[in-house]
């Protein structure tokens, strides 16, 4: 077996490219209503929770302002974005990669294991010894997996003109459509940051032993 399979690598890549295209054309329509609110309806600059900045062209897709553009970039990656999710689990739970790499285990919930993954990651120092990735990593990969994204998707759904109706007992579950729109946003957000987290891991550990192992799946592994 190598070290990443081919479903993660094909996961890996086509999961990047949705999330830049769904990123960028998110920031277009932000642009079109740039306040964020709680509960079911929202308007005035007095209700919402935070007044997002306008994003210049060449942070968005397309690269001049247009909403309905921007939704259609959207929607076409969306539900892309979607059944690749559902692939990724479908193929973890198959292969046995969940339970063997990223399931956390008890031992690795002490405080004192905790305190010394976190200490080792301040020195910059990732060998975890015959595990694939230590607890932190596994942590971070599990509520990506298994919050960040799916959370991206139901809130979507949530606030696209075509599902509301659908997903109403959802949106009511947090308060009403303007719940699940800032929800939208902290997830896509959080996900920006943990790329920005992850490239910079990355780049001062092995970069390019780790990008070659994500292109061709690394040596084989006993």
């Amino acid at each position: 077996m190598k070290r990443h399979a081919v479903s993660t690598r094909l996961w890996h890549w086509l999961n990047f490219a949705c999330l830049v295209i769904l990123f960028m054309s998110g920031l277009n329509i932000s642009n079109a209503h740039k306040r964020l609110y709680w509960g079911e309806w929202g308007f005035e600059p007095g209700q919402a929770w935070l007044i997002v900045p306008k994003f210049p062209g060449w942070t968005t897709i397309p690269g001049h302002y247009s909403l309905a553009d921007a939704r259609l970039w959207h929607l076409a990656v969306a539900w892309p974005f979607a059944l690749l999710l559902l692939f990724m689990w479908i193929a973890i739970l198959v292969n046995g990669h969940f339970r063997r790499d990223l399931m956390t285990r008890r031992r690795e919930w002490r405080w004192s294991a905790i305190r010394s993954d976190v200490a080792a990651h301040l020195r910059f120092e990732f060998d975890h010894g015959d595990a694939k990735f230590n607890f932190l990593q596994k942590l971070t990969y599990g509520l990506v997996l298994g919050v960040l994204l799916p959370g991206m998707i139901v809130t979507g759904l949530g606030i696209s003109p075509g599902m509301e109706p659908l997903m109403r007992p959802v949106s009511e579950l947090v308060g009403g459509r303007q719940s699940m729109r800032s929800l939208h946003f902290i997830f896509a957000w959080s996900l920006f940051g943990f790329l920005i987290l992850h490239v910079a891991l990355v780049l001062v550990s092995h970069p390019l032993r780790q990008m070659r192992d994500m292109i061709t799946g690394g040596p084989r592994e006993t």
